[in-house]
C-alpha cells in the first residue's frame, strides 16, 4: 500500500513497525458540542483507512481519545476551556456535557457506519500518565515552570516545525486573530503542558500535581493516551489537517523529547469540508450535523457516499446541490444492487479475485475511494453471474461501508410487502409524473395546473431531494 505521509510530504510504501500489526491513533472529538459533518468527514476517511488495512489482513490496534478537559478555545493556549464553555452555554456540569456529547458523537458514527475504535480513552482518565511524562520532561530540561504553569521549551529542539518550513519571524503569536502573547513563555512557540489554579480559577475539573492544583494542556493528552495504550512506537497517527499545527507538531515535540527516539512513522491528515463561504466551523455559529441532514430527509449513508467520491487529501465543497446529486447516484446504485438475483448460482472465485485486485489497486494507492466506487460500478457491468457480483460487492463494502446489500434487501422486502396499487393511486402517480416532466421542461404553468388538479383531489405533494412524496 502506498500512503501519503504529511511528515515526509510524499507518498511511500506503507511498512509497519511490527509485521502484520498496525498501531493507529486517532485524535477524537472535544465533546462540548455536536460534531458537524466536516468533522465527521475526517472520521469517515480514518474509518476507511482502518477497514482497508484490516481487509488487507493487518491486525489493526486503534486508539482514540475523548477530549473532556483541557482543550482551550484558542490553540495558542489562551482563552476559555471548550468544555467549560459548553457547560456555561447549557447550564450543566462539565461531566454532564461530556457524557451527552460523547453519546451523540458515537450515535452519529453508527449512522455513518463508522467503526468504533478498539480503545476509547477519555482525557480525564490518564492524569497520572500526564504528570509522569511532564515530570520526566522537566528532569530532562525540556520543560520549565513559569507563572504557575509548566511549559514545553521548543528552543531545545533541533527542528520544531516538522510539517511545514515556517519562517519563524512571520509566524503570528497565535493561530487565530486576537490572541495575545503569553508573557510567561520563554519562546513564542512554547506551549503549556500543565495549567495550575493560578490561571483558571473557574475551571471545574482540577487535580493535584507536583506544581499545584490544575489540569493538563490539550497536547499532552494525546501523547499520554497513545503511549499508555500503544507503547513507545506508533505506526499511524490520524486527524484533520487543522490539527497538523500546532497540535500534532506539539505532540511530536513532547513525545520524542520524552521517549528519546522517533515516535510515529506516518501522519494521515484529512482536508477540510468547505462551504461556499469557507471551512465549516462551530465557531461560526450554525453548522450542519447528521441529525439535521436526517431532518431534511437525507440518508446519512448518502452523505458517506458523497464523501467517498472525493479524495481525502482534497478539500471537498459541500452544497445542497452536490449532496442531492450524491443522493441520486447512491439511490441508483442501491437499486442496481437490489436488481441482482443469485438464483442459487455458484460464485466464480476467479472473478472475485480479479475484482478484489482492482479494488486493491485503487484503495492501495493512497486510499483512492473515488476509484474504489468506480470499481463497484465496474462489477455491476461485468459479464459474470449475479451471485459473483453480490460476493464482490460484499467484499468491497467491508471497506466502503455504504450498506449496499442491506439497503437493497430493504427495497426488495418493501416490494414484496407492498399492497396492490389502486386505480386511483395509479392516476395520482401518472399526474405526478406528468408534473415532473413539465417542470423539467420548465413549463411551470402546466406543472402548477397539475398540482392544482391534485389538490382538488385531496392530494398533498411534498418535493424532497429523494423525489416527490404524496399523501391524502
Amino acid at each position: 500500500m502506498k500512503l501519503y505521509n504529511t511528515l515526509t510530504r510524499q507518498k511511500d510504501d506503507f511498512v509497519s513497525n511490527e509485521p502484520g500489526v498496525v498501531k493507529m491513533y486517532t485524535c477524537g472529538p472535544t465533546v462540548y458540542h455536536f460534531a458537524h459533518i466536516g468533522n465527521l468527514r475526517t472520521y469517515m476517511m480514518e474509518d476507511v483507512l482502518e477497514k482497508y488495512l484490516r481487509w488487507e489482513g493487518y491486525d489493526v490496534q486503534r486508539v482514540m481519545n475523548i477530549t473532556d478537559v483541557g482543550h482551550l478555545a484558542s490553540d495558542a493556549d489562551t482563552g476559555e476551556d471548550k468544555m467549560l464553555k459548553g457547560a456555561k452555554r447549557e447550564k450543566k456540569t462539565v461531566a454532564e456535557i461530556a457524557k451527552f456529547y460523547t453519546d451523540a458523537f458515537f450515535a452519529d458514527c453508527k449512522k455513518l457506519n463508522i467503526r468504533i475504535p478498539d480503545v476509547i480513552e477519555p482525557a480525564t482518565s490518564c492524569i497520572d500518565n500526564y504528570i509522569s511524562i511532564i515530570s520526566s520532561l522537566i528532569e530532562k530540561e525540556y520543560a520549565y515552570l513559569a507563572g504557575g504553569n509548566i511549559y514545553f521549551d521548543t528552543s531545545k529542539l533541533d527542528k520544531y516545525y516538522v510539517f511545514n518550513d515556517f519562517n519563524e519571524d512571520d509566524l503570528a503569536v497565535g493561530v487565530r486573530d486576537g490572541v495575545g502573547e503569553d508573557e510567561n513563555k520563554r519562546n513564542k512557540t512554547d506551549f503549556v503542558l500543565w495549567f495550575t489554579k493560578s490561571k483558571f480559577e473557574d475551571q471545574e475539573m482540577k487535580w493535584d500535581s507536583p506544581w499545584g492544583v490544575g489540569y493538563p494542556g490539550w497536547h499532552i493528552e494525546c501523547t499520554g493516551i497513545s503511549i499508555k495504550n500503544l507503547g513507545e512506537k506508533l505506526d499511524i497517527h490520524c486527524g484533520g489537517i487543522d490539527n497538523a499545527f500546532p497540535h500534532h507538531t506539539n505532540e511530536i515535540a513532547q513525545s520524542e523529547a520524552y521517549l528519546g527516539h522517533k515516535w510515529c512513522n506516518w501522519w494521515f491528515h484529512v482536508m477540510h469540508l468547505n462551504t461556499n463561504t469557507g471551512k465549516m466551523s462551530k465557531s461560526k455559529g450554525e453548522f450542519l450535523t447528521v441529525s439535521l441532514l436526517q431532518e431534511k430527509g437525507y440518508d446519512p449513508l448518502a452523505y458517506r457516499f458523497f464523501c467517498l467520491q472525493s479524495h481525502y487529501r482534497k478539500s471537498l465543497v459541500f452544497s445542497w446541490e452536490n449532496l442531492d446529486n450524491a443522493v441520486t447516484a447512491y439511490n441508483k446504485l442501491v437499486a442496481r444492487v437490489a436488481a441482482l438475483n443469485a438464483n442459487g448460482e455458484a460464485v466464480d472465485e476467479k472473478e472475485v479475485e480479479k475484482y478484489n485486485a482492482q479494488f486493491k489497486e485503487a484503495l492501495g494507492n493512497d486510499l483512492n475511494t473515488s476509484l474504489g466506487v468506480t470499481a463497484l460500478y465496474d462489477v455491476l457491468k461485468a459479464k459474470t453471474n449475479d451471485a459473483t457480483k453480490i460476493e464482490i460487492i460484499r467484499s468491497f463494502d467491508k471497506v466502503l461501508s455504504l450498506g449496499l446489500l442491506e439497503a437493497a434487501e430493504k427495497i426488495n422486502s418493501a416490494v414484496e410487502e407492498a399492497p396492490a396499487v389502486s386505480e386511483e393511486d395509479k392516476e395520482v402517480e401518472q399526474l405526478i409524473e406528468q408534473r415532473q416532466a413539465a417542470r423539467k421542461a420548465k413549463d411551470f404553468k402546466t406543472a402548477d395546473a397539475i398540482r392544482d388538479q391534485l389538490n382538488a383531489m385531496g392530494i398533498v405533494l411534498e418535493d424532497t431531494p429523494q423525489g416527490v412524496k404524496w399523501h391524502r
